[in-house]
């Protein structure tokens, strides 16, 4: 069966990964974060060369808040390139542009509907946008492994993770630090079982029972759940939605540190895709996970883009 790609609304106001677009997003009308630009400060006389760097950005007015931006954005890239030759990537990973003021509209795939699903939360494997962006979400959390930890910081990729806990019971502290690097942790079940081969009650069990852990020990309650193997039915759903899912993302394309898999005919990335992995180790890969990251991040700068957060835009 041919998948037909998902459409949707998109914001007016687009940014590429340039700095010279990042910059025009910082002043543009529309886009700047109170909507204008900023407004030269009073100052006494005397006064502009004890100010600090916010003040006196803010006393030159626009002009100084560009050549202030320009400057952060470099600085930022400079980081990110020296992070990119210490972890072995031969290409810097672009930044990814700024998040939509408004999310866009996700809506369930083509193909991936349930019977009467239509209030029920979307299923989806791509993000409704224009931008040479895609997402990068890890799944379940058996392998914990600190160079992961390590290797994101330094090169500030974002990434989600889905996880179960009959993996990550063993260290939920590692998680927490993950969490303490702005990263959202999500709903992969308890156990991992195959869902459309449970009841209704078994499936609850399954899904708000992690819930409830991840609520007690990380202090959120998830908004999104990932299937285990991504397979689902309407009772799935419905449990869902009834403990606070509000989306089920699932993936256009897998990442291993050899190698990727596609889901679509063509074989290669379009805006907005969700890429998966998996934390594993060389106990069940050929590589570890710093060597899957230098894969995901050869194939999407190569092609031209940027990870975003996916919280931002779902």
């Amino acid at each position: 069966m041919q998948l037909v790609r998902q459409k949707g609304k998109v914001r007016a106001c687009r940014v590429g990964v340039g700095v010279v677009a990042l910059v025009v997003a910082a002043v543009g009308s529309g886009c700047a974060g109170d909507g204008g630009p900023a407004r030269p400060a009073k100052s006494a006389p005397g006064q502009s060369a004890q100010q600090g760097p916010e003040a006196r950005e803010q006393a030159a007015g626009p002009a100084g808040a560009l050549s202030a931006y320009v400057e952060k954005v470099k600085r930022a890239q400079a980081a990110r390139a020296a992070a990119a030759k210490k972890w072995g990537l031969k290409q810097t990973p672009l930044a990814a542009p700024p998040p939509p003021a408004v999310k866009p509209r996700i809506t369930t795939r083509k193909g991936f509907e349930v019977d009467g699903g239509k209030e029920l939360p979307p299923v989806f494997t791509t993000v409704p946008t224009k931008e040479k962006i895609v997402f990068l979400t890890i799944d379940d959390g058996a392998e914990k492994d600190p160079e992961l930890l390590r290797m994101m910081s330094d090169l500030r990729i974002p990434y989600s993770a889905f996880l179960s806990d009959y993996v990550i019971d063993d260290d939920y502290g590692y998680f927490e630090k993950m969490q303490d690097r702005g990263v959202s942790l999500h709903n992969h079940t308890l156990n991992h079982r195959y869902l459309p081969g449970l009841s209704y009650s078994a499936q609850k069990r399954e899904i708000c029972g992690q819930q409830d852990k991840l609520q007690k020990r990380y202090g959120t309650r998830p908004r999104l759940f990932r299937p285990p193997y991504g397979n689902y039915n309407k009772d799935t759903l419905r449990v869902a939605k009834s403990c606070g899912i509000e989306a089920v993302p699932l993936w256009a394309s897998e990442a291993f540190p050899d190698h990727m898999e596609w889901r679509e005919w063509d074989r290669d990335l379009h805006p907005g895709d969700i890429i998966l992995t998996h934390f594993r180790g060389r106990g069940e890969w050929k590589g570890t996970m710093p060597d899957m990251v230098r894969r995901v991040m050869k194939t999407v700068t190569a092609k031209g883009y940027a990870v975003a957060k996916l919280e931002d835009y779902v």
